[in-house]
């Protein structure tokens, strides 16, 4: 039986560029592209709808920018991973990115090969980052912004187990698996978990179990 494929879902205001890298992404037999947006206002829709597994999003489209659309994305509930593509290697454009909800930021000049290698790590569920923008986050990381502590113990048990995963760098299909459950119920779990603990990404998730595992040391 042949693997199921992952959706994506490619957000750019540029067609040439949507379409040279639907071209790339149709090298890899395990990757569709399900649907494609010119504009933030036309991929919440979309993405609400078909709940892709990624979502690759230009930072500097016309109107709403790739921030404020991530920012929609999570707001509306958008559990699927979402990757920055652009030209921006400005340290507030990246920290703005992660800290909102991202999942990764690569920038358009990467190497294809490289560039097609970072799209299959975030669908496993890792954070990815093209080399220029590890430095810039690894700065930013050492201010840490101050957030009101989350209770742990507001999840239900089947949250937790499913945080604890996250944590281990799972994605969702792999979670699934674990608990002989459908990624639809994972993504539910996680939407709701992320909702209790006022937290905007798995990678945010992640993070927060880390740190509180770390302090009960």
């Amino acid at each position: 039986m042949s693997e199921q494929k992952s959706s994506i879902m490619l957000v750019d205001d540029h067609p040439l560029l949507r379409k040279g890298l639907k071209q790339l992404l149709a090298l890899e037999d395990e990757l569709e592209v399900i649907a494609e947006a010119s504009s933030g206002l036309e991929a919440i829709p979309l993405a609400v709808e078909l709940d892709p597994d990624l979502i690759i999003l230009d930072l500097n489209m016309q109107g709403m920018d790739g921030i404020a659309t991530l920012k929609r994305l999570r707001d509306e509930g958008v559990t699927s991973r979402i990757v920055m593509l652009t030209v921006s290697d400005a340290d507030e454009d990246v920290v703005n990115a992660i800290s909102n909800g991202a999942d990764g930021y690569l920038l358009k000049d990467s190497d294809p090969e490289l560039l097609l290698e970072h799209i299959k790590r975030s669908l496993t569920g890792k954070m990815v980052l093209s080399e220029a923008i590890t430095q810039v986050l690894a700065s930013a990381l050492r201010r840490p912004a101050v957030k009101p502590p989350a209770e742990l113990n507001s999840l239900t048990n089947r949250e937790h187990e499913i945080l604890s995963f996250i944590a281990k760098g799972l994605s969702n299909k792999l979670i699934a698996r674990e608990l002989n459950i459908s990624d639809g119920t994972v993504k539910v779990h996680v939407k709701h978990l992320l909702k209790k603990l006022g937290l905007r990404s798995r990678v945010e998730a992640a993070v927060w179990m880390v740190n509180q595992q770390g302090n009960k040391l």
